[in-house]
């Protein structure tokens, strides 16, 4: 039974996250766990805490009950939810911004020194 849910968790996060256009990578950030976790997650390998199921529903855009497969809109498809901004940006600008994020004070100095640089050629 819970191989079964977990399954079915991981194959609408899956649609869900594929429908915002987002990487797992993304997801995982946004969520609080490692990028393998997630992964895990999606494979139908674990189920999460629910804290953290009730982070995933809420960045996925979709009902605990959709996520589990027990509304119409899980079993049937995904209701049409408004991407979040960041989804429209290149992979590579999403990838550089989780990286300067992790970055100290100084780093992030030189690290936008770098880009003014690069944006004046």
């Amino acid at each position: 039974m819970a191989k079964k849910l977990a399954t079915r968790l991981g194959e609408s996060a899956r649609a869900a996250r594929q429908r915002l256009g987002l990487t797992q990578e993304d997801v995982a950030e946004r969520i609080g766990i490692a990028t393998e976790v997630y992964g895990r997650l999606e494979r139908g390998n674990m189920l999460p805490s629910v804290p953290t199921f009730r982070k995933l529903c809420s960045v996925l855009g979709m009902s605990a009950d959709e996520a589990l497969g027990l509304s119409p809109e899980g079993a049937h498809g995904w209701p049409s939810a408004a991407p979040p901004p960041e989804a429209n940006e290149p992979v590579e600008l999403r990838r550089l911004m989780r990286r300067a994020r992790q970055l100290d004070r100084h780093a992030l100095r030189v690290l936008s020194l770098v880009a003014a640089h690069l944006g004046q050629k």
